[in-house]
């Protein structure tokens, strides 16, 4: 087994990064979901559940902070702001947290994107925020990722969705930070800790999937027959939760390179 593909989202709910390599640390890949779109009005987390035209917000990680481009617009170049400064409370999910806002330049260019009053904040290290009660260790954070640090996906799975389905359903509406090749469907399931290249990783939680499976990564228009959702519920689903792909954290910090050895450990 290898590991085939490496993503980053630099903003939340905006376009992948595809990587040939990357650090990564105990908040994820290097850049991922450290910046995120919210309300003015009241800081809530803005998605492309109910904002598909996030899909079309391309979010580079540069060393000074972010660049920022969408169709009709001029780019922009966001710097990263100390971790004090101008904080702003928000909630994402049933957290809420102070991160430091990004400024009013930013704001008015994806308040024009949107056509709706948005701020763009980011979150420092030293501002993550703790796993979901009941997973990981003390040490584990997160940034602006739904719950969990680095997410994890077997090519083998999606083949095997992608027979039920009957058409090919692209990795990247699942958003995985790591794609693994070589393993049989929904290994994934039974694994408790992996190794790729020097570093351990633990398997938390598996991933419970929604609507936003159904949207397109490219256009950001919804499937239909809302697939992949609609097969997935058949034979993927428990609890009523739907289940696809599995969480992780990391052990350590290191570089992860497409190509690498992964191991089961556990």
């Amino acid at each position: 087994m290898f590991l085939s593909e490496l993503y980053r989202y630099p903003v939340k709910s905006g376009q992948a990064q595809r990587l040939q390599a990357s650090p990564v640390d105990h908040l994820g890949v290097l850049g991922d979901r450290r910046w995120m779109v919210v309300e003015e009005e009241n800081g809530r987390f803005l998605t492309q559940r109910a904002w598909p035209q996030l899909s079309q917000l391309k979010a580079s990680h540069v060393e000074t902070g972010l660049l920022l481009e969408t169709p009709g617009q001029p780019s922009l170049q966001v710097k990263m702001p100390e971790a004090d400064d101008d904080l702003r409370g928000v909630t994402i999910w049933r957290d809420t947290l102070r991160v430091p806002d990004a400024g009013d330049e930013a704001a008015a260019w994806l308040s024009q994107m949107l056509a709706k009053p948005v701020r763009l904040v980011y979150c420092p290290p030293q501002r993550a925020r703790y796993l979901p009660s009941g997973y990981g260790l003390n040490s584990d954070r997160a940034a602006f990722p739904d719950g969990f640090p680095f997410l994890l996906i077997g090519q083998g799975s999606l083949d095997e969705l992608n027979r039920r389905i009957g058409r090919p359903m692209e990795m990247l509406r699942f958003r995985p930070n790591l794609v693994v090749q070589g393993s049989e469907p929904f290994a994934e399931d039974n694994w408790k800790r992996i190794r790729i290249g020097k570093l351990e990783f633990r398997l938390l939680k598996p991933s419970v999937r929604c609507i936003f499976t159904t949207l397109d990564p490219v256009t950001g228009e919804r499937s239909p027959d809302r697939e992949p959702l609609t097969t997935l519920k058949t034979f993927r689903e428990k609890e009523g939760d739907v289940l696809f792909g599995q969480n992780l954290a990391v052990d350590g910090r290191g570089v992860l390179e497409v190509g690498m050895r992964v191991e089961v450990v556990e």
